[in-house]
């Protein structure tokens, strides 16, 4: 209990204002970082487990949906820039090259199983990403990316928690 103090009041001088459930939420809802690295931090800074994983699904989710459904405008809209054009050209190429072949081959399947996979670069922001350059349906994309995301939490809080629970004890 003392320890779990410590790390609490450490928490609140590293995020400020911010109460810990909330600097766990807003990390996870981050690009690169999403719960990978939000659900550790919460573990470490004190937080149970369930509790880390939970808030950190509900944080790297909420981006979901205005990814799959506002992404292609907006690049559309940005292409009109020439300067942003190549840019824009470059990444979606990129991205399309590097994971699309499972995502076509395997449709939702294959992008729930991309999102599982708790690596850099292979959550929920590049998996709706994927989802909506290829043009699927929101109403397979969204379950799909959300199913993911859930296998890359219990995998992560497991491991972080075992983990932890070597160093600690």
């Amino acid at each position: 209990m003392e320890e779990r103090r410590g790390m609490e009041s450490f928490a609140r001088e590293l995020f400020g204002f911010f109460p810990l459930e909330w600097a766990v939420f807003l990390t996870a809802a981050l690009p690169i970082i999403e719960l990978r690295g939000a659900i550790p931090m919460g573990i470490s800074l004190g937080m149970a487990p369930l509790e880390a994983a939970l808030i950190s699904l509900a944080g790297s989710t909420m981006p979901v949906p205005f990814i799959l459904l506002a992404v292609v405008p907006v690049f559309n809209w940005l292409k009109r820039t020439p300067f942003l054009k190549a840019r824009i050209d470059r990444l979606t190429e990129r991205t399309l090259l590097k994971n699309g072949g499972r995502l076509e081959r395997y449709g939702a399947w294959g992008l729930l199983l991309f999102v599982a996979v708790p690596l850099p670069g292979t959550g929920v922001w590049t998996g709706s990403l994927l989802a909506a350059l290829f043009g699927m349906r929101f109403r397979f994309a969204f379950p799909a990316v959300f199913m993911g995301n859930v296998v890359a939490g219990i995998l992560v809080m497991a491991l972080s928690h075992g983990l932890f629970s070597l160093i600690r004890g």
